[in-house]
């Protein structure tokens, strides 16, 4: 399985903190946002991963995560010129997905739970499609899933006036190869985008879908707001200080899945430095 995160946008919700610069390069707490993404589909056993940003974004991304050698992966980069929706982001990576399974995640959301590297993994030799449904407060801000009474999923819309459930879908989906097909069957919903969860639709219709109630143990952030993002940097420093582990740390994931050597870890101590970032990892290759 091949993974993409897609970090486009212009992130208006947090104007003007991202004028200058991309929502997903902001700090979430002591590292950059795209970093928590990207441990997600490492922490799944995927090494080769296409992001999708803007064009005057890419650079920086670049400079940043390079092309992922540093983490045993291979990165590769492609553009979105415009915010044209979710879906699209199967169009713009079908080179680079070629044959494989995908996993999509969104650049701009934060999962944590026990036992969570354990259920990434599983949904790697996926037959159709996979995602989860996580319960919130306002789900007319996502996409929504509607159950029957045995947790059958029935229906899936984009931000609903009226959500017909409490469910909303988080930005992390997994795919077979027919999501290239489907994508391209996409058409721009009234928003003028094409929706994720048209795509997600279409895999239902055919009975190939498989929904996933996230439990109690696990959390979500979709950090596009200024409150959302202020809620996971507190949630992410209280938990780091708490248990002294980090979250989202790309270089300890890539050396506990045995991506990098001991040898490779240096490097990466090296180049952090005094950092907390660089002291964290010190620590590790001591254990």
């Amino acid at each position: 399985m091949k993974g993409i995160i897609l970090a486009g946008g212009t992130g208006t919700r947090l104007f003007p903190i991202t004028i200058a610069v991309s929502k997903q390069l902001l700090p979430v707490y002591d590292k950059p946002m795209i970093y928590y993404p990207l441990s997600v589909l490492m922490l799944a056993g995927i090494k080769e991963i296409l992001f999708i940003t803007t064009p005057h974004d890419q650079d920086a991304f670049k400079k940043l995560l390079g092309d992922g050698s540093q983490v045993g992966c291979k990165f590769e980069y492609e553009i979105q010129e415009e915010p044209n929706g979710l879906a699209e982001a199967f169009i713009i990576g079908e080179k680079f997905i070629g044959n494989d399974r995908v996993a999509l995640v969104l650049g701009d959301n934060i999962f944590y739970g026990n036992e969570f590297g354990k259920l990434l993994r599983s949904k790697t030799e996926v037959d159709g499609a996979s995602i989860f449904a996580y319960p919130v407060k306002d789900p007319q801000r996502y996409g929504v899933v509607e159950f029957d009474e045995n947790k059958k999923a029935l229906s899936i819309e984009e931000k609903p006036d009226k959500p017909k459930s409490k469910y909303a879908v988080p930005g992390l989906y997994f795919y077979d190869n027919k999501v290239i097909e489907y994508a391209k069957k996409v058409k721009p919903s009234a928003r003028g985008e094409k929706e994720i969860s048209t795509l997600n639709q279409m895999y239902l219709d055919k009975g190939e879908l498989e929904v996933g109630v996230m439990t109690r143990g696990m959390s979500w952030f979709d950090t596009g707001t200024v409150e959302s993002l202020d809620d996971a940097t507190e949630f992410i420093r209280v938990l780091q200080n708490r248990q002294s582990t980090m979250i989202g740390c790309i270089e300890e994931v890539a050396y506990r899945h045995q991506f990098i050597n001991s040898n490779e870890l240096k490097i990466a101590i090296e180049k952090y430095g005094k950092s907390k970032y660089g002291e964290y990892l010190k620590n590790i290759i001591e254990l």
